[in-house]
């Protein structure tokens, strides 16, 4: 494939695929980098380590229902500081799950690393609702202002813990595969800060205009990884396709 050029400042991502990923496409899995593990390890222990100050929370909120009389704003500000630590943990961990993608082969595994944040979510709060609204010692009005905020963060817990678009290691092989059949097996891609689609040409009018300062480069794992970018560019695949002959009926 012919060398492009671009204007815009080029930054290559540290790191890239090892021996190891180079025979993903004979076992059928991708395998990431260890230093894709590492990250992901290094994401996932403060993750688990926030989740458990949002679960302690929740002890704590328990334990003050069951001493009247209730402080109420004590325990709104504990529902808050569990929500605080419940999301943040969430966040880190759908980060961590970007570089050390679950099987979608393993069903159980798979669906709890993808959803653990929104299962944390549910065990830091129903539970205490459930203890809210059956307080003998709460007055009704207490119930509806402590009950609503303690719903409202569950819910706001639940969205930022359930991963609609899980990744999966199947899914990481498919769309390096795609990009190697129309570079001649290299796995080489370009993405903007806030773009939504990788690109195969660093010289693609989509991520040369204006609004772009700075072009990275890596591979297909780490556009996913860092930016959490799916889609291939299409106008990059049309060119890629005419010029390799593909599809000479593509205008």
């Amino acid at each position: 494939m012919e060398k492009k050029k671009t204007s815009k400042k080029v930054t290559r991502v540290e790191g890239g695929e090892t021996a190891s990923a180079s025979t993903a496409k004979e076992s059928g899995t991708f395998v990431p980098t260890a230093e894709s593990k590492a990250k992901a390890r290094n994401l996932r222990i403060p993750a688990i380590i926030s989740w458990i100050v949002a679960i302690g929370c929740e002890v704590v909120g328990i334990i003050l229902l069951n001493k009247p009389p209730v402080n109420t704003t004590l325990l709104i500000v504990l529902i808050v500081a569990a929500l605080i630590f419940a999301v943040i943990g969430s966040l880190l961990w759908k980060k961590a799950n970007r570089f050390d993608p679950a099987s979608e082969k393993e069903k159980v595994k798979f669906f709890i690393q993808n959803q653990l944040g929104l299962i944390i979510s549910i065990i830091a709060f129903l539970p205490l609702i459930i203890l809210i609204f059956t307080n003998k010692d709460l007055s009704g009005k207490q119930k509806g202002l402590v009950g609503t905020i303690a719903v409202i963060a569950l819910v706001i817990a639940g969205i930022f813990g359930v991963d609609l678009n899980p990744p999966s290691q199947e899914q990481y092989l498919e769309q390096t595969e795609e990009v190697k059949s129309l570079t001649d097996g290299v796995n080489h891609v370009y993405w903007t800060r806030y773009g939504k689609s990788y690109h195969i040409y660093v010289d693609c009018s989509y991520i040369n205009t204006e609004r772009t300062d700075e072009i990275f480069e890596g591979t297909v794992a780490q556009a996913r990884e860092l930016k959490n970018i799916t889609d291939l560019c299409d106008r990059c695949e049309q060119r890629a396709r005419r010029e390799k002959g593909l599809d000479d009926q593509q205008p």
